[in-house]
């Protein structure tokens, strides 16, 4: 009876906002015909599956409280059909064999107080057994050569890699994204920036009408996504969301500089955990031809995939979701675990009519966000309706009690859709790679350095 309440007054209150947003949509010219650029387009909705992953967590192997296998055994316990181990400075590169380097070991065990140094992996027989599908049809693959950059950074300037060989026992720098971006990059992998909101600082802030709103790190950010397209985007929901809780508007404002440059921006959702008690707090939801590495690699490079959490901070969104259904969400919500969360059925794209409608199970509201505003609720959006308040993009949210989930952006390309515009910009943490890189560069002839640096690394040099 509650569901059918708040699903009633969902409909009420999208009712009125259509009626309010409709009477400036009267003021702009009628007739504008968009090519919708969707995401999901190659999905075949009645064959694929959609499979959940975390992309993002910590073990014993640098500063996770957690060891290798338990953190393994945990994911698959919970239903995971892939997880990518991502320890700092650490690159995993199997599950029966586990990489160590000796210096992060060393920094994770005086960090955690834990007097375990070395993780321990799976056996061969227990990693087939998870690996292989079983009777009931399902296993957990591994997402290979997981990592996170930037182990040592001090204001958490942290880049994720998966699939690329960069990375191992290089320290990185703080502020400087681009060493890590383009070390993954040339060496194959696909990266991702990391909960973004805490190195701009911008977790800190309690309005999220002000959030982002200096230039220079949305700047920053965007030359780096417009440079690298092995980036493919940002962390918009990780772990409890607080320190991602103004991160969506940092996305909104990328899609804004970088789609009018021919560039999508991706969002993923990840769990960052260090410890069990964070795992699930959010995941990505790949829809997939079939479970394999290639295939995840594929969807991460064309996002046919949604972020996803059971966590939300953000307390204008808490507000707006809460007068859409009713949920007294409050401004620190976190849905129950065992709740079912909200699942995308079928996205359908109607380029003559101008609508995008969005089919899902588990869900209270949908919301249509453009240029950082909630413009409309409901399954389908008519874009004619919001003429005069969408410029390059419209994107969706999937609200349910168990969770939320993340749409990629639907590009919008039309006659008068905005121009790239790229401005000067000069990024401060190149400074500090080059600062960093001739220290080395003296260091590399000091004697027995090399040794040392061998030692604590299994580098023979910083890259």
């Amino acid at each position: 009876m509650k569901t059918y309440f708040n699903k009633m007054l969902s409909l009420i209150v999208a009712a009125s906002l259509l009626v309010s947003f409709s009477v400036i949509s009267f003021a702009v010219p009628e007739g504008v015909e968009y090519t919708i650029a969707n995401p999901y387009d190659t999905v075949d909705w009645s064959t694929w599956k959609a499979y959940k992953g975390n992309l993002h967590c910590h073990t014993l192997a640098s500063d996770g409280s957690t060891d290798f296998a338990e953190m393994i055994e945990y994911h698959y316990s919970l239903g995971y059909d892939y997880l990518s181990i991502t320890d700092h400075g650490v690159m995993s590169t199997s599950w029966t064999d586990v990489n160590t380097v000796p210096y992060m070991s060393l920094l994770g065990k005086f960090e955690t107080g834990s007097i375990t140094y070395m993780p321990t992996p799976l056996t061969p027989e227990r990693y087939t057994e998870i690996t292989t599908p079983g009777e009931d049809g399902r296993a957990m693959i591994q997402i290979p050569n997981g990592i996170e950059l930037n182990p040592t950074s001090f204001n958490s300037s942290h880049v994720n890699s998966w699939f690329g060989t960069y990375g191992n026992g290089v320290i990185g720098g703080t502020s400087d994204y681009e060493t890590a971006i383009k070390g993954a990059h040339e060496g194959g992998g696909l990266s991702v920036i990391n909960h973004p909101g805490e190195y701009t600082g911008e977790k800190e802030q309690d309005d999220p009408e002000l959030a982002y709103s200096d230039d220079y790190h949305v700047n920053k950010f965007t030359n780096l996504l417009l440079k690298y397209d092995s980036c493919i985007g940002i962390d918009v929901n990780s772990k409890g969301d607080g320190r991602t809780r103004n991160d969506r508007k940092l996305w909104d404002r990328l899609l804004q500089n970088c789609i009018p440059n021919g560039r999508n921006v991706f969002a993923i959702g990840t769990s960052d955990a260090h410890s069990i008690s964070a795992v699930d707090t959010a995941w990505t939801i790949n829809m997939l031809p079939e479970l394999t590495a290639d295939s995840v690699r594929e969807s991460l490079e064309t996002g046919t995939f949604f972020a996803g959490s059971r966590c939300l901070k953000n307390s204008k969104e808490l507000s707006e979701i809460s007068m859409a259904t009713g949920l007294d969400l409050g401004t620190d919500w976190r849905a129950d675990s065992g709740i079912i969360q909200p699942e995308v059925t079928e996205i359908t794209v109607n380029d003559e009519e101008n609508t995008i409608t969005i089919e899902a199970d588990n869900a209270l509201v949908i919301r249509w966000i453009a240029n950082g505003n909630l413009i409309a609720y409901g399954n389908t959006i008519d874009l004619d309706m919001y003429l005069g308040q969408i410029d390059s993009y419209v994107r969706a949210e999937v609200f349910g009690e168990g969770g939320i989930l993340y749409t990629q952006p639907f590009i919008l390309e039309y006659d008068s859709s905005p121009e790239a515009d790229i401005g000067l910009f000069y990024d401060f943490g190149n400074l500090i790679a080059l600062f960093r890189s001739n220290v080395f560069k003296i260091l590399a002839n000091t004697p027995g350095f090399s040794i040392v640096w061998k030692a604590l690394t299994g580098n023979e040099t910083q890259n």
